[in-house]
């Protein structure tokens, strides 16, 4: 397929897994009716808070929330991912997981979060996200009729080498679903995604949570980029449905216009990838 409509949902998930999961259902129908073939959603956007009704903190893949995602994409005959859960681990702290869904409802995919952000400052402020989540330890794309796609979440954002790995693997459209904090985002949440978008000459989509969340406020802004580094699609702070075309004949003149991916020096320096 060399055009299609995607689709990134904004959305204020709160500690009520059931109300958030209704509200989404709804929010992609809205999105079916705007013609997507594919949607995607923010980090935890199923919960994000102490667990208010059904499923737990955590869930396997399948489980709740997978299995009502899988019945929306046969429903309307379309593509999603599932920004990220906290999948249990049933030999430690859960993973923070993305799973990408067919339009028959199949689960093609998962990829679990990298880069987990641990800081110490000087003045004695540290937030270590490893103490409570399991960090993934594999790079994932995957070929499908809709393009081939890679995979990251949030603070992935920040390592270029990964999404440079990607699109020497065949990525045409890498997500980036995120829960970004205000202070960062204000400042690095577009720099760094249309950065990406830009060094490998693919479109970027990036979900975000927003609203005020247990320790920040979210900052939301979500993106559609597209190979050139503009914002085709751009949310206003509010729950809402935007839409881009995703057209790779566009995505192929920008690879021709500029080859940076076929331009690099092999001979000189060398990503090794560990799978």
């Amino acid at each position: 397929m060399k055009k299609f409509t995607a689709a990134v949902i904004q959305y204020d998930s709160r500690n009520d897994k059931g109300e958030n999961l209704k509200n989404f259902c709804k929010l992609i129908d809205e999105a079916a009716l705007k013609g997507a073939k594919l949607v995607a959603m923010a980090e935890y956007f199923n919960l994000i808070g102490d667990n208010i009704g059904e499923g737990g903190a955590e869930e396997e893949i399948p489980g709740l929330t997978i299995d009502l995602m899988r019945e929306k994409a046969i429903e309307h005959n379309m593509w999603i991912l599932c920004g990220s859960i906290a999948e249990k681990n049933h030999d430690g702290k859960p993973y923070n997981t993305s799973v990408l869904l067919s339009n028959k409802g199949e689960i093609v995919c998962k990829y679990s979060k990298l880069h987990m952000f641990d800081v110490e400052l000087n003045s004695g402020i540290s937030a270590k996200e490893s103490d409570t989540k399991q960090a993934g330890n594999r790079i994932v794309t995957a070929e499908t009729e809709l393009g081939h796609f890679g995979f990251s979440i949030c603070y992935d954002m920040r390592f270029p080498e990964l999404y440079r790995i990607m699109a020497l693997k065949g990525a045409q459209v890498i997500f980036v679903p995120a829960n970004f904090t205000m202070p960062t985002g204000k400042d690095h949440w577009e720099p760094l995604l249309r950065a990406r978008a830009i060094e490998n000459s693919c479109y970027i989509i990036a979900p975000g949570q927003i609203g005020k969340k247990t320790r920040f406020d979210a900052y939301g802004k979500s993106l559609i980029i597209d190979p050139w580094g503009n914002i085709i699609a751009k949310a206003s702070d509010k729950n809402c449905v935007i839409t881009a075309e995703i057209d790779y004949d566009y995505l192929q003149s920008i690879r021709d216009q500029i080859p940076s991916l076929k331009n690099r020096r092999t001979d000189v320096y060398e990503i090794k990838e560990k799978i």
